[in-house]
């Protein structure tokens, strides 16, 4: 099918579920879970094939840099618990509440007239990602509960896997209402060139992976793209940071899963801390075998280390300015003294991705003026970068990481894939006009409603 034709039957399935209920949504999804359950063995092989071939090219794609050594680890789908967290998040998404038809606002504009502002699905959305098969059914939970028809293209290491789950979500869909073409999946390149191309029917485009991608799709369309190019997070040791507090932050910031976009990059130390907690939190990130790459102030704090790590001459390195601008996605990390908490926020305004950004602090002043401070999309206080998840954040499961400055920002789940219109309704006999409104004629009331009393049910 062409890409043209692949975009058009996107259109039209969205447009034919605007009037399929919630309920129906739900069932899809439980359906789609059904048939990942029956079909996993032979998902699984196909990841194990997917896998074979990634391991006998990787080491010589890595060397040439098209394809990085986090971006490898991330195509297990078998690996850990990652199978039945991606049906959990079905689960989840399903149990949600329907973020479509959710009144804002409410008016009455005159006698039997009423304004509503509703929310409602974007439209048609193009997902690119890289690496991770899970996400196809991610994304497709997501799109489904919030009523929006989705094209997929994941990454060529995953094609085997991605096909498969594609097709255990077409046949889940096929068992309900919701039109067969309402979830699609493509697999090439020049798909996705194409697609991009179709700005008449594609609404908004989710580019999910690295930096060179997310560029490359927001220089190559017209259509709006929600997306994040990088994740420079920085977690910043204010003067009156607790030492046990500052430890275990950092470490877990960094060695949770250093591949992640929420790791930290970047750790900020208040001068004030050098000889006092910088050395013990140099101290467990080279017990949990982080290269530390230190400005000089912090690279002369190690020196009142009482016993020198065994790593200390091979895991400790002078910084170059463009550390504090490089996503490591390893157990690297640049560190940087600054003289107040001023200069750490403006340090991370002009470094970071606005992305995730930590202070560990001990005044509450402080952690406000941080949060307040630092242009993020999350901002926290004595709490880890890591927690920057779809999945901890309730949202059942995410679409992405928006840093941008639109609708959706941060973890993006059903709400971030919702917008809104406004619906009115005359009750008077003979309808409303605008002529009969102005100077000398009838004026708009503006009195409030409650919003409940919108007429469309959404069952």
């Amino acid at each position: 099918m062409s890409s043209e034709k692949i975009a058009k039957a996107a259109k039209s399935a969205f447009e034919e579920s605007q009037l399929i209920s919630s309920g129906e949504r739900v069932k899809a999804l439980k359906s789609i879970r059904e048939q990942l359950a029956i079909q996993k063995d032979e998902i699984l092989a196909a990841n194990v094939e997917d896998l074979k071939v990634s391991r006998c090219t990787a080491q010589v794609e890595v060397d040439v840099g098209r394809m990085s050594e986090s971006l490898l680890k991330r195509l297990d789908l078998g690996k850990g618990d990652k199978w039945d967290s991606m049906l959990q998040g079905i689960d989840d998404v399903a149990a949600l509440p329907d973020p479509t038809g959710n009144v804002s606002y409410a008016v009455e504009l005159d006698d039997e007239l009423e304004l509503f502002r509703v929310s409602c699905p974007i439209g048609v959305l193009l997902v690119i990602f890289e690496a991770r098969p899970e996400v196809v059914v991610n994304i497709a939970a997501l799109a489904i509960k919030s009523g929006n028809a989705a094209i997929l293209k994941g990454g060529k290491e995953s094609n085997r896997t991605t096909l498969l789950l594609s097709k255990a979500i077409s046949t889940g869909l096929a068992q309900t209402s919701i039109p067969e073409k309402y979830i699609q999946a493509i697999q090439t390149r020049a798909e996705v060139a194409a697609l991009l191309e179709l700005d008449q029917f594609i609404d908004l485009v989710i580019p999910r992976g690295s930096n060179s991608l997310v560029k490359s799709i927001q220089n190559s369309t017209r259509i709006p793209v929600m997306g994040h190019a990088d994740g420079l997070c920085s977690v910043y040791l204010d003067e009156s940071a607790d030492m046990e507090k500052a430890i275990r932050i950092v470490v877990d910031s960094k060695t949770d899963y250093p591949s992640a976009c929420n790791a930290a990059e970047n750790v900020l130390i208040h001068e004030s801390l050098l000889e006092t907690v910088w050395p013990k939190v140099a101290a467990a990130l080279l017990a949990a075998n982080v290269t530390l790459l230190c400005d000089p102030p912090t690279l002369n704090g190690l020196h009142i280390l009482n016993t020198s790590p065994a790593n200390l001459q091979t895991h400790v390195k002078p910084s170059t300015p463009e550390s504090y601008t490089t996503e490591h996605l390893s157990l690297t990390i640049s560190v940087l003294s600054v003289p107040s908490i001023k200069a750490a926020v403006q340090f991370i305004n002009s470094h970071s991705s606005h992305h995730t950004d930590a202070i560990v602090t001990e005044s509450e002043e402080a952690g406000i003026m941080f949060c307040r401070a630092v242009d993020s999309a999350g901002t926290y206080v004595n709490a880890s970068t890591r927690f920057a998840d779809g999945f901890k954040y309730g949202f059942g499961t995410e679409v992405g990481i928006s840093t941008g400055r639109i609708h959706a920002r941060g973890p993006v789940g059903l709400e971030g894939l919702v917008i809104y219109k406004y619906m009115m309704r005359s009750k008077d006999k003979k309808g409303h006009v605008a002529g009969d409104f102005g100077t000398g004629k009838k004026q708009f009331k503006h009195k409030k409603i409650d919003g409940e009393r919108l007429w469309i049910s959404r069952e």
